[in-house]
């Protein structure tokens, strides 16, 4: 995804379900001489904006977190980033584990909603320079909240993701726990669940190698050790 040509006037896209934050951020995207292509509601009505446009893309789409429709924050994100479009989220400031989970997702930064506008539009400029925003107090706030640094595993949660994470098939790893394997099955999803809901996403058996590690329930690993437990 590259960013916004020298010369060329950027292209900004807003979703936020809150009709008077939409307002705002379009007044202040045009009087800094941004071109706003797009301003929805939600993400499927955006998509649908932007594929009408030529190229089907802008350059920062500054999304809002908290949008009341039931969408996941994973899937917003991935959604917006697959139009080649950057995306710059704009949240309230507690809503650590969501932005956790934004930040996973690719999502190029964070502005929180409390921010002078002069920093939004700071913002807005620097992604679509294509550069990353630094996230210093996000960051330092995700750190201190330590009740989000790990999963918040059940007992038999823990033994599960152990016995998957080291390498077992799910069904031995039902047969050495004593369960059936439609309940491990079970535990399998609402570990994936709890990970996503810290921002930690873990799709792939790699992936929940890789949490069981960083979290302590199975010990480091040398070199590319983790990929040969596929």
């Amino acid at each position: 995804m590259s960013g916004a040509v020298l010369g060329e006037q950027a292209t900004v896209a807003i979703v936020d379900d809150h009709e008077a934050v939409r307002l705002g951020l379009r007044a202040a995207c045009r009087d800094a001489g941004y071109d706003v292509v797009a301003e929805t509601a939600d993400v499927p009505t955006l998509l649908a904006a932007l594929a009408a446009r030529e190229g089907g893309r802008c350059d920062v789409v500054v999304l809002d977190l908290s949008l009341g429709d039931g969408s996941s924050v994973t899937e917003n994100v991935r959604s917006v980033l697959a139009t080649g479009s950057a995306v710059l989220v704009h949240s309230i400031a507690d809503r650590v584990a969501a932005v956790r989970e934004a930040l996973a997702a690719g999502a190029a930064g964070v502005i929180p909603k409390a921010s002078p506008m002069a920093s939004v539009i700071a913002a807005i400029a620097t992604v679509a320079r294509g550069e990353a925003l630094t996230n210093v107090e996000w960051a330092s706030a995700i750190e201190a909240d330590r009740d989000f640094a790990k999963a918040q595993l059940g007992r038999r949660e823990h033994d599960v993701l152990h016995l998957y994470a080291s390498g077992l098939p799910l069904k031995l790893v039902a047969t050495q726990l004593g369960i059936a394997h439609s309940t491990a099955r079970e535990y399998l999803d609402r570990i994936r669940a709890k990970y996503v809901e810290v921002g930690r996403p873990a799709p792939t058996k790699v992936d929940l190698l890789r949490r069981a590690v960083e979290d302590g329930i199975l010990p480091g690993l040398d070199g590319d050790g983790g990929d040969a437990r596929r």
